[in-house]
């Protein structure tokens, strides 16, 4: 894992082989690099495939914000003997960077997995994943905003994918009386999109471990407070296979893995291209949802899925 921390935030994609004849003659070795990059990105967003099912699953058991708390202590637990070393010994670079780092605490990990853990009191764990695989778009309007053009097969397709977030959160009337939980989601999508792209202002010379260490204990930190009101007004939870067990899986796979394959993904290959893999995660939950809590997935969802999946794939596609 040392060795992945050394590859720059910011480095560019690698052009493809096929653009450069004499590359064939080497050991592919722009190929290696993106393919890692989509393998971390899959793995991510297999894994957070899960933590949807399992913020559905804990709905009526664990209160969100202690969901999301005890998520990320664990994580922290988890992370710890791997990074605290590097941490110490970057931690005047890290103090320089604070700001940045406490922006990217607040919207990766104390907002986001709330958002969800909160959304899945009143939405299907499906209805997460696909309002979810639209938050690419996002990704691609920061694009935009720093100067990149979209082209118009861009546009239309985040228009077409936000008509299938519109049609699915609406159950198909387009009329603004949402679910709670998918008005939740949104946010966290707003939430998870702004994280990502802020991924690559990351300092290059800050490594990947200190990074997520500091960003995990900085987002556990602000959730603190939080944390001790819910505690106070509902109690707490009963420590069961059923919930220590989730919550080792969001803790230590769904946090310290998913986290750390998608935020190397993303130093190696680009938001826009990892955000391509995550347009996966709808299927991925879809299938879960259905296996583990038996959540029907009727026509309604199946056309809403197509939608969002076909605007994302064409919003990420290269300007023209």
């Amino acid at each position: 894992m040392a060795v992945l921390d050394r590859t720059p935030a910011h480095t560019a994609p690698t052009a493809h082989p096929a653009a450069h004849p004499a590359a064939h003659s080497t050991a592919h070795p722009a190929a290696r690099p993106i393919g890692i990059g989509l393998a971390l990105a899959a793995l991510a967003t297999g894994v957070w495939s899960g933590s949807f099912v399992t913020s559905r699953a804990l709905h009526d058991t664990v209160p969100p914000v202690q969901h999301a708390f005890w998520r990320w202590v664990i994580a922290i637990v988890a992370v710890a003997p791997f990074a605290a070393r590097q941490t110490w010994r970057q931690r005047g670079l890290l103090r320089e960077h604070l700001k940045f780092l406490l922006v990217a605490a607040l919207l990766g990990v104390t907002v986001y997995n709330t958002l969800v853990n909160q959304a899945g009191m009143t939405t299907t764990a499906g209805n997460m994943g696909m309002i979810m695989a639209a938050s690419p778009v996002l990704m691609a309007v920061y694009e935009r905003l720093g100067g990149a053009r979209l082209g118009a097969r861009r546009v239309t397709g985040m228009l077409v994918a936000c008509v299938g977030v519109l049609l699915l959160v609406s159950k198909g009337s387009l009329a603004m009386d949402f679910a709670v939980g998918d008005l939740w989601v949104i946010a966290g999508a707003l939430s998870f999109g702004s994280y990502s792209a802020l991924l690559k202002r990351k300092p290059a010379e800050i490594g990947g471990l200190p990074f997520l260490f500091s960003t995990f204990v900085l987002g556990a930190l602000m959730l603190l407070p939080v944390y001790a009101a819910s505690y106070a007004v509902q109690g707490g939870f009963e420590p069961t296979p059923g919930t220590v067990s989730p919550l080792l899986y969001v803790g230590v796979v769904s946090s310290a893995v998913a986290f750390f394959a998608w935020n190397k993904a993303i130093s190696i290959i680009g938001a826009a291209r990892a955000g391509v893999v995550y347009y996966l995660q709808p299927v991925c939950v879809a299938l879960l949802s259905f296996a583990l809590l038996g959540e029907a997935m009727g026509p309604l969802q199946v056309l809403c899925m197509g939608l969002i999946l076909g605007g994302v794939v064409l919003g990420s596609a290269r300007a023209k």
